[in-house]
């Protein structure tokens, strides 16, 4: 007999903040709409009925920016749009997640050994958590790398994560 038990009243739960706050960020995940390239179709095919990202919580596609916590970068960043893609990085809400999908996102893909365009990889623009290998990614791989997400978001905790991802956010 444990030293807890018929202490409380039934239908009581008992748990900490970090747990709440976490369970409810993982279960609303606001992806922005954001494609650069033909990754952007596969995205758009995970959100349709067949595959259907909102059973994850993530199907609220905001078109701004500031309404949104997750940026899937699809496609191929150009040094032209490598601006643009920190801007809408740096208007996103604390706490922020970037997610790269395809080969190109990754690591500039077959572009980068014959134009002198493309970036190399999305993470010298901004900080990335999850990485959607393929080229293109199937829609499976991009819930694949929500499900990690939504794990990476459970374990966080609220005083240290703020810190980390500021220092994160600036050294870039």
């Amino acid at each position: 007999m444990s030293w807890i038990e018929n202490r409380f009243e039934p239908g009581l739960i008992v748990t900490s903040l970090d747990w709440a706050i976490n369970w409810g960020r993982q279960s609303s995940v606001w992806p922005m709409t954001f494609g650069l390239a033909c990754c952007a179709i596969e995205m758009m095919a995970t959100g349709a009925s067949r595959f259907d990202i909102d059973r994850f919580g993530a199907g609220a596609f905001r078109g701004s920016p500031r309404q949104s916590d997750l940026m899937i970068v699809a496609g191929t960043v150009t040094y032209k749009m490598a601006e643009r893609v920190r801007r809408l990085y740096n208007q996103m809400p604390e706490p922020k997640y970037v997610m790269a999908m395809g080969a190109c996102t990754i690591g500039g893909g077959p572009y980068f050994k014959h134009g002198y365009h493309v970036v190399k990889g999305v993470d010298l623009v901004v900080p990335v958590d999850i990485y959607v290998p393929g080229c293109p990614p199937r829609p499976e791989s991009l819930l694949e790398g929500l499900i990690r997400l939504q794990d990476k978001i459970r374990n966080d905790t609220i005083g240290k994560d703020s810190l980390t991802r500021a220092k994160k956010a600036l050294a870039v």
